[in-house]
């Protein structure tokens, strides 16, 4: 797939998709009202939709090897469309739970093959940038939605922001059918089977996608030299450096096989840990900041929203400058570590001072941590999982993080029990220092080890 050519058509599809997403958030509380429904059930809702984020990711994957990443995206989109359009018609609770199932396991779906597309149509020096954009045109949507929804749900019947989301969602079906793909690139999509053999049929694959994968050089190297011998008939003996392995095609691969098997579990597990923290803090912030705007800052309604809005300008804004400074740095671990301090920072001044600026200062500085962090965390990945890989890896990551997304708000809500709003921001302080503190650890790995750990 040509994604310069597409690049456009992408960005459309990711501000229509979180433009939709972002309209029907600040409606729920109304909701409450329409459905008449208990605060447990409407947990109960809200949970549904972080589990079928959760589950929604490996399949996702599989969608995009089997099908090309133009009909992945095609299918998730009309699958949000039928969801939003269910919403407007919905008139049961069981209903509506199923529904928000679905726009979880499309939400995911969108996630895993956008972020996939970039990752095997870009390379070492573009990936940052393309996903700068990818984050650039969600934030506009971020930007737009809450606004959009709020004036329609003050002048029209429910109902209407949910038609306008399903229409918006048909767009981006027509934008998906824009794309242009490649045979080539199907039967790319269509050569890898699972996350432990990418490398398998094609030892080689790993030296093409990244020259810094010392580890695989290293496996299939052999470096001869010729030094001196005693023996007279043999005055020059051919003596290998590399490891017995060597001996036999079949023993050489199947060390290779068992190397490249434990990298990616070191991989897998090192960026599902990070993704984890950051999405369980970024969902503590969704669900308690405008509690917390409310009752501690004692903000009104438009205020809070106006928040959101101020965020969602920074990431606008910086994105593409950030994918930028990721490709050229060379280091996208450490501006991944700056993002989420960036985050802390943002927590740390609305936490200190209930100023209207001031707050929105710290929007601000968090909107550029946000897209610090997404641009070199998707990036970094595509730089170094090999493409049979890459979207399973990406799939999976992405599922096991939305756990963080059904379990922090509940430790939140135990806190606001035994503590107070406050307390809850400082456990989302908490993940923010621990994500730090993985990557930190990951990339010192990275740098002492290049050979075995993260490349």
């Amino acid at each position: 797939m040509d994604i310069r050519r597409n690049l456009p058509l992408l960005m459309t599809i990711c501000f229509l998709s979180q433009m939709g997403g972002f309209m029907i958030l600040p409606l729920f509380p109304l909701f409450i009202e329409e459905f008449d429904l208990s605060g447990w059930m409407m947990g109960v809702i809200f949970a549904l939709f972080y589990v079928g984020k959760v589950i929604g990711g490996v399949p996702a994957a599989a969608i995009y090897k089997k099908l090309g990443g133009k009909k992945a995206l095609i299918l998730m989109l009309i699958l949000l469309a039928v969801c939003m359009g269910g919403f407007a018609l919905s008139t049961a609770a069981v209903l509506f739970g199923l529904l928000r199932l679905l726009q979880g396991l499309a939400s995911t779906g969108l996630t895993v093959v956008v972020r996939s597309i970039i990752g095997d149509g870009g390379n070492v020096d573009n990936r940052g940038l393309y996903n700068g954009y990818i984050s650039s045109s969600e934030g506009g949507g971020m930007v737009l939605g809450p606004v959009i929804s709020g004036w329609l749900a003050l002048h029209w019947p429910l109902s209407v922001p949910f038609l306008l989301v399903t229409v918006c969602c048909l767009m981006a079906v027509v934008a998906a059918m824009g794309m242009k793909t490649t045979a080539q690139a199907r039967a790319t999509h269509e050569s890898g089977d699972t996350l432990s053999d990418p490398l398998m049929e094609e030892p080689s694959a790993g030296v093409k996608q990244e020259p810094l994968d010392n580890l695989t050089h290293s496996l299939i190297s052999t470096d001869e030299v010729v030094e001196p011998n005693t023996n007279d008939s043999h005055p020059h003996t051919t003596v290998s450096t590399a490891p017995p392995l060597s001996s036999s095609p079949s023993d050489a691969k199947y060390t290779q096989d068992l190397s490249t098997r434990r990298t990616q579990r070191q991989q897998l597990l090192g960026y599902g840990t990070v993704h984890f923290l950051e999405m369980s803090a970024y969902a503590v912030f969704l669900t308690y900041f405008a509690l917390y705007a409310t009752h501690i800052m004692h903000w009104d309604p438009f205020a809070t929203s106006l928040a959101f809005t101020v965020s969602g300008i920074s990431t606008l804004a910086a994105a593409p400058f950030v994918g930028y400074l990721s490709d050229r740095s060379g280091d996208r671990l450490l501006l991944c570590m700056l993002g989420m301090f960036l985050i802390g920072i943002e927590v740390v001044v609305f936490l200190s001072t209930s100023s209207h600026l001031w707050v929105y200062v710290g929007m601000l500085i968090g909107g550029v941590g946000g897209a610090c962090y997404m641009d070199s965390f998707f990036a970094h990945i595509g730089d170094h999982i090999p493409d049979e890989s890459r979207s399973s890896v990406i799939g999976k990551i992405v599922s096991v993080a939305e756990i963080g997304s059904i379990v922090s708000p509940l430790v939140a809500a135990l806190l606001t029990e035994v503590g107070s709003l406050y307390s809850v921001f400082v456990f989302n302080l908490v993940l923010i220092a621990a994500a730090i503190v993985v990557q930190a650890v990951m990339r010192s790995l990275y740098r002492l080890k290049e050979g075995e750990f993260f490349v």
